[in-house]
């Protein structure tokens, strides 16, 4: 018996990856990167049938805004971002060449600013940043739908 998918003389079909990528240099790419960000998910949407929640769509375009806002902001030179779909969430994935790691600020309730990374953490399902030969890359997923119930989807509550 052949295995679904697969025809005489062809070979099996492979899944797929899903993704795109782009390299960023000025803080006024952010916008394009939340554009790629919005455009990539509507593809995966209307081309490949994958289900995108509006929520998701909101969260994966913040996600981009606050992780390539601070690659822009504390790294010298050019960030790169990633997304790809894997396993019903979309990695988004940013790599930059300063070998400093994030950092939560403490608590302060005077302060203005700096919660990109909190926000971040908030929002998404998984969160890990891997140090590189040359600077370093992190990594947050977003579930690309909500719970059929209508709850948003998200980090299980601890």
């Amino acid at each position: 018996m052949e295995p679904a998918g697969q025809d005489e003389g062809q070979q099996p079909l492979v899944e797929r990856r899903i993704s795109v990528a782009a390299a960023f240099e000025g803080s006024e790419e952010i916008a394009l990167a939340r554009y790629l960000a919005r455009s990539f998910l509507t593809e995966v949407q209307a081309v490949h049938g994958l289900p995108v929640s509006a929520r998701a769509m909101g969260m994966v375009q913040l996600v981009v805004s606050e992780m390539v806002t601070n690659a822009r902001k504390y790294a010298p030179g050019p960030c790169l971002l990633s997304l790809e779909v894997d396993g019903g969430a979309v990695e988004v994935s940013v790599w930059d060449s300063s070998t400093t790691l994030p950092a939560i600020g403490a608590m302060d309730p005077e302060r203005v600013g700096q919660h990109g990374l909190e926000i971040v953490m908030a929002v998404c399902r998984t969160f890990c940043v891997h140090r590189e030969p040359v600077g370093k890359r992190i990594t947050a997923a977003i579930e690309l739908a909500d719970d059929p119930g209508g709850d948003p989807a998200g980090r299980q509550p601890t």
